[in-house]
């Protein structure tokens, strides 16, 4: 019988593939070659890094990750090796578009700052970094936006809003990250944001992590902000291992939960099951966590709204205070997170 091996941590899943296979739940980052030898299937989240170390002796043909992410993935030799990579690419748009728009409002309210009067840098502009425009704009933030794969691939330049990424840097008053980790690639993202180049940002512009902590070196942080520059922070460099020195320094801090809302979750675990699904031809069809109602939103709430409400939804003070009294507890408070509410 195929078997499935599932991230216990992954939401809303258990019991969808009991009725056809041989299912087992493991720690995400305990997943050893021993477990996978006779498996066809995994099912994982970031934690999982799957390489040849882990799969070359393994019977696995499909990974599915729960996740927008695949830099725990080696892609190009899965492909050599005749595994099959899914991911749920954009299943938590709107819920890092509302951890983003905490962090403005909590920033704007700290510094006094009104939308009409700033520009925001939106670096990569995939599903996440679209919506943050979109909404961006219409709340009166002067936008611009980077993304050098996407302009070299539609032929975008300034007049559409893009511009090279030493140009956010010069002009923008906030900064936003959501990239992928790219190392080895014509536009790679690895330390996108580091010691040689921070000095470039006004001494009081905001930077935004939401995307992987590895796009901005920690030493450049901590730089940045010992000049007067502010920081919110979800994704960190050596994740659990995080930075205490800049866990205590930043304005916001919480432990890579950004995308952490209940439909966000509940997409991500449905586009898994149908990748398992057609893959291994099972009777599932559009299925969906029947206790999470799904996002249907389709206002844009105005500022003085969003800036009034969504403290109920995401509240980042509470947030960065149970971080920072927990510090050695990183892995298991993103594991117990209560999943937030999307209401726009």
């Amino acid at each position: 019988m195929a078997k499935i091996i599932i991230d216990k941590d992954i939401p809303y899943i258990r019991g969808v593939f009991e009725q056809f296979t041989s299912v087992e739940y493991l720690k995400g980052d305990e997943i050893s070659p021993k477990d996978i030898e006779n498996t066809l299937v995994l099912i994982v989240r970031t934690r999982t890094k799957c390489n040849a170390k882990l799969l070359e002796k393994s019977g696995v043909k499909l990974i599915v990750t729960a996740t927008i992410g695949t830099d725990h993935i080696d892609q190009e030799w899965c492909e050599m090796s005749g595994i099959c990579v899914r991911s749920a690419q954009g299943c938590n748009s709107r819920g890092v578009l509302q951890w983003v728009s905490a962090s403005l409002v909590l920033m704007c309210e700290k510094l006094g700052w009104k939308p009409a009067d700033k520009t925001i840098g939106v670096v990569g502009v995939g599903h996440v970094g679209y919506l943050v425009a979109e909404f961006a704009e219409t709340w009166g933030f002067n936008v611009l936006k980077c993304d050098p794969p996407r302009a070299e691939a539609e032929r975008l330049s300034a007049s559409d809003g893009f511009v090279e990424f030493e140009t956010i840097l010069k002009n923008c008053d906030i900064i936003t990250f959501h990239t992928p980790l790219k190392r080895d690639a014509k536009y790679p993202t690895f330390h996108m944001l580091n010691v040689n180049n921070v000095g470039q940002l006004s001494k009081d512009t905001v930077v935004l992590n939401s995307s992987r902590g590895e796009v901005i070196e920690t030493q450049a942080l901590l730089a940045h902000i010992g000049r007067g520059g502010r920081c919110c922070v979800d994704t960190w460099e050596s994740e659990p291992n995080i930075s205490i020195e800049l866990l205590n320094v930043v304005d916001v801090a919480t432990p890579h939960i950004a995308g952490y809302s209940k439909q966000g979750k509940a997409t991500a675990t449905a586009i898994s099951v149908k990748a398992v699904a057609e893959y291994m031809t099972l009777p599932i069809k559009d299925w969906f966590p029947s206790d999470v109602q799904k996002n249907r939103a389709k206002t844009h709430p105005i500022w003085s709204d969003v800036s009034s409400s969504i403290i109920k939804y995401c509240d980042l003070v509470g947030e960065t205070e149970t971080l920072r009294s927990n510090s050695d507890r990183f892995e298991e408070l993103r594991a117990t997170y209560n999943y937030r509410e999307e209401y726009f």
